[in-house]
């Protein structure tokens, strides 16, 4: 597929559409060894592109895992913390989309990809991707609170009751939920709707793919194929 030159420079190094213009007004800009300014050039597949004499390639479609630690957000950098794009050490980590948000305090799964209708089938309410987490509770849990998570409790601000989830316990204080929506702060909120308090979240699956337990937080891998395609199923 071809590409307009201009863009194959931004995709494969991140710099704006102008600062590529720039550099192939300034004739830094070679295809197949041959000096090229027009940023309207069509890429071949099969071409060559240097930059200052170094080879430029796009980044193919990545799909990765990640172990997110506490303090890290799953957004643009701010000022109070980093971001967890900080955490990939691979070119263009800023074009992946981040398949389902933690919160700054939660740990654990982060599905990443450069394949948006890859994300969507893992974010998408109609998709009905199951998460599983791991949750440390300030107060012991109810013993009928299995069943109105398995009917759907009601959030504050919300019209509609939560959609039924599956609340395995493992202790007085700590559970597993698995859930098939992502409303806002939805696992904290349905533990205040039963007058409880989370004080420790964890994610440890989505859908079939599990958090590698060999990664740390902080660390990250590809993902396999059959974790790939266990998505689209």
């Amino acid at each position: 597929m071809q590409v307009r030159l201009d863009k194959f420079i931004c995709d494969a190094t991140g710099l704006t559409r102008s600062l590529a213009k720039k550099a192939l007004h300034r004739g830094e800009v070679k295809v197949d060894n041959c000096l090229v300014k027009d940023p309207g050039f069509k890429v071949e597949p099969q071409m060559t592109v240097t930059l200052d004499d170094a080879a430029l390639t796009l980044p193919g479609t990545r799909y990765l895992m990640l172990h997110k630690p506490q303090g890290i957000l799953c957004s643009t950098q701010d000022e109070d913390y980093p971001c967890v794009l900080s955490l990939l050490d691979i070119p263009r980590a800023d074009i992946l989309h981040i398949a389902g948000r933690l919160d700054v305090d939660t740990t654990g799964l982060v599905l990443l990809t450069d394949d948006g209708q890859w994300s969507h089938c893992v974010t998408s309410p109609k998709k009905t991707c199951h998460k599983r987490y791991r949750v440390q509770l300030a107060e012991p849990i109810g013993d009928d609170v299995a069943l109105q998570f398995a009917n759907g409790v009601q959030l504050h601000g919300e019209r509609e009751l939560t959609r039924p989830a599956v609340l395995q316990v493992l202790s007085a204080t700590e559970v597993l939920l698995t859930i098939s929506e992502g409303k806002y702060h939805q696992v904290k909120r349905m533990f205040a709707a039963v007058g409880n308090k989370v004080i420790g979240l964890h994610r440890e699956a989505v859908g079939e793919i599990e958090l590698d337990a060999q990664l740390a937080p902080g660390d990250w891998r590809h993902l396999t194929e059959a974790e790939i395609a266990s998505v689209r199923r």
